[in-house]
């Protein structure tokens, strides 16, 4: 990378790292000072601005962590743990990420089948389509419970009601996506197929598919994260002890603060790594079916 594309690039980004940072650290002093100033008081020795900043960035329990005690707990528990230990955030990760990927297969295979069924059916397009966007309409944290319930009534525990929920998610930007990928066939191109007297297979393999690759990689990218929203959302309420979301909800019953910004970087994290997983993908796809990506 040459001097000046990292100015051009690196630049602007460092800048806004640091406005954050700054940000950051002045609600963290704002939010905070109301109890390290009580503590101050209980204490009865005088107390200074310096002492106050001091005792605001370092309490067990703030209101806003700084990055520095959230960092100091992420890096503790990625790298004081082994991976299979319950205090791990690697576990957690795991577990979390185990069902979002059941969740984003399930998705994507309903959504594949669903768009395909629109494209190829005049009576589908009319009937499925409204149901499609009607579904999420509807909040995922009204549909999650009655998902647990009723999986759990049906012997079903552990990572299949939170695949459910994520797949209730992603299913529709895939859905969504391979319906206008399919249809975004340039027309003189179908006329050609059809004076070749090809097959609807034939148009579909070598002339819809291909058009449509774009678009699903679009979706999937979309679809990747919000089933790692819905497996955190899934968590919730199945009560379990391992997951990026029981890490969160217990830290919200014992006022962990910290582990709960802990969590939410690990989150963050993960999708990043989901969806530069889906962008390599493409890049092999796409590439080998002569596009530019």
């Amino acid at each position: 990378m040459t001097i000046d594309r990292l100015k051009r690039q690196g630049l602007p980004v460092a800048t806004v790292a640091l406005v954050i940072l700054a940000v950051w650290y002045a609600g963290a002093l704002w939010l905070n000072a109301p109890q390290a100033i009580e503590g101050l008081n209980r204490a009865g020795r005088p107390w200074e601005a310096m002492d106050l900043v001091n005792a605001a960035f370092a309490m067990k329990r703030p209101v806003l962590p700084t990055p520095g005690q959230v960092w100091a707990d992420f890096s503790a528990s990625v790298l004081n743990y082994p991976v299979t230990h319950i205090r791990s955030l690697v576990y957690h990760a795991g577990v979390t990420a185990g069902s979002a990927l059941t969740g984003f297969a399930m998705g994507v295979a309903l959504g594949t089948l669903l768009a395909l069924g629109i494209v190829h059916n005049r009576t589908l397009d009319a009937s499925l389509m409204p149901w499609v966007i009607a579904s999420q309409t509807i909040p995922i944290l009204a549909v999650a419970p009655m998902i647990v319930v009723i999986l759990g009534n049906l012997g079903f525990t552990g990572l299949l009601p939170k695949a459910v929920i994520s797949m209730y998610l992603c299913f529709f930007p895939v859905t969504v996506g391979m319906v206008k990928g399919l249809r975004s066939v340039d027309p003189l191109a179908q006329d050609l197929m059809r004076t070749y007297s090809a097959s609807a297979a034939q148009v579909f393999w070598r002339l819809r598919l291909p058009a449509s690759l774009p678009y699903l990689f679009t979706s999937l990218k979309v679809a990747v994260t919000i089933s790692l929203v819905g497996a955190i959302v899934g968590e919730l309420p199945t009560g379990g002890q391992a997951g990026l979301g029981s890490r969160l909800l217990s830290g919200s019953y014992y006022g962990q603060t910290i582990q709960i910004w802990s969590a939410l970087f690990m989150a963050a994290l993960l999708s990043i790594l989901l969806i530069g997983a889906v962008s390599l993908a493409e890049r092999l796809v796409v590439r080998g079916n002569g596009g530019r990506r």
